[in-house]
Order: structure tokens, then C-alpha cells, then sequence
């Protein structure tokens, strides 16, 4: 009876492992520790984070990712216009929101993982049928990875801030651009180009484009992607031991 239970077991994570090779694929269901995403209603309008990528030496990529509060404070439209990508071998490029800012001294590693406070992680992938259970700042699996070089969208996302306070508040962090290796092509910090972060909530700023307020960096968030995950080879070695 063991042996069949084990071998079930083996037969499982064969499953699992065929799909290795390719692309992982989302799992119904599968949320974060503290449940779903819940739908930010109370942006204050007018308000916009832009993140405009450097010129580096080690890359073409140019452009710019922009985050505008909607008009009628539930969620942030975001308009994102990036170029100079490389070889299209490497992709399907991505881009998240990550947890951290980057540093003065440019290093994208330094942004740690995504944005991800209701801790739900990187594996399985989003399933962007079901937005509210993806990691918040997962912008591509939500929205779609970049399919084209110049690469021009347009999104709605309805589970981030730009109101300061909210762990759903992506003005103090950045944007990451990856290759599908998860290799860090560039990045950029989000910085406040319109409106008052810091208004209460239902009031609009005036339309004069002042930029006001400040971001606080955020505390380095050890959860989400950061967690440490069992290989399926240390489960099955696990019980195999057990049942022998």
C-alpha cells in the first residue's frame, strides 16, 4: 500500500515537472495569505506617479510608466510608452512594481521583490481572470506582458494607490523591466509629477499641476516573492522516508 502511495505521489510531481520546460501556468484559486486584493476606491484625483527609465550604458530601453489616480478615485489609470528592447529570444519581457526604491546607485537588484502585500507570491503566475488574487504591484501579469518594440498600453488597475499610507501605495517604490529569465534590464523610481498624495480622501486638488508632498520610503517587505518555497524533490524525498 505504501509503495502505491508513493508511487502516486511520484506520479504527481512528474505532472508538475513536465511543465518545467515551458511556461508555468496559472492556478485557479490560489490567493495570498491575507486573502484577495481589495479594490482601492478613495485616489484622490489628479494625482500621477511617473517612473521615466535612465539612460543607462548597459541597455536601450527608454521611455516612461505613468500611474493617474481615476476621476472617480477607484483604482489608477496607467499609461506606459517604452522602447529599445533587446533580442525578442530574450522575452516575453515583463514589468512589476517592486517593493523598494532604487538606490542612487542604480541597482535594480536593490527594488527586491514585488509588490506584493497580501503575501501571495510569484508561483503559480497570475491568473489575470482574476485580478484581485494576483500580486498587486504584477502589472504584466494583469495586464499583459510587452508585446511589441516600441511598446505603447493603456490600463486600468483597480487595486493600487496613490494615496500615501495604504500598503497598495506605489509612489514610493519603482519599475522593473525583465527578461523572461527575470533578468533586470532597467528600472526606475515613481516619483510625484501631479496632484497632492497627501490630500484627505474625496477632496481634488487644484488643476494647477503643483507638485506636493513627499514619499516615505517604504520598509523593506520580507514576504511575497522573498518566501522560501520546497522543491517538489525534497517533498517526495520527505515521503518516501516516511513510508519506508
Amino acid at each position: 500500500m505504501y509503495s502505491t502511495i508513493l508511487a502516486t505521489a511520484l506520479t504527481g510531481f512528474t505532472i508538475v515537472n513536465a511543465q518545467a520546460p515551458g511556461a508555468p501556468r496559472p492556478v485557479p484559486g490560489v490567493t495570498g495569505k491575507l486573502g484577495n486584493a481589495e479594490i482601492v476606491d478613495n485616489n484622490v484625483a489628479g494625482v500621477t506617479y511617473t517612473a521615466f527609465l535612465p539612460n543607462r550604458t548597459t541597455t536601450n530601453l527608454r521611455g516612461y510608466v505613468a500611474g493617474t489616480s481615476n476621476a472617480n478615485g477607484t483604482g489608477v489609470n496607467f499609461a506606459i510608452s517604452v522602447s529599445g528592447f533587446p533580442d525578442p529570444s530574450l522575452g516575453p519581457f515583463m514589468y512589476h512594481i517592486h517593493d523598494q526604491p532604487v538606490p542612487s546607485n542604480g541597482n535594480c537588484t536593490a527594488t527586491l521583490a514585488h509588490q506584493d502585500p497580501y503575501i501571495r507570491g510569484e508561483v503559480p503566475p497570475c491568473d489575470p481572470t482574476h485580478p484581485e488574487t494576483c500580486q498587486v504591484g504584477d502589472l504584466a501579469g494583469k495586464h499583459g506582458n510587452v508585446t511589441g518594440d516600441p511598446f505603447n498600453t493603456a490600463f486600468l488597475d483597480l487595486y493600487l494607490s496613490t494615496h500615501q499610507g495604504p500598503a497598495s501605495f506605489f509612489g514610493n517604490r519603482s519599475i522593473v523591466f525583465h527578461t523572461r529569465n527575470a533578468t533586470r534590464l532597467t528600472c526606475a523610481n515613481f516619483t510625484l509629477t501631479s496632484g497632492n498624495s497627501t490630500s484627505s480622501s474625496g477632496t481634488t486638488p487644484g488643476g494647477n499641476g503643483t507638485v506636493t508632498g513627499s514619499n516615505p520610503v517604504p520598509s523593506p517587505f520580507t514576504g511575497g516573492a522573498a518566501a522560501t518555497f520546497v522543491s517538489a524533490g525534497a517533498i517526495v524525498a520527505g515521503l518516501a522516508a516516511f513510508l519506508l
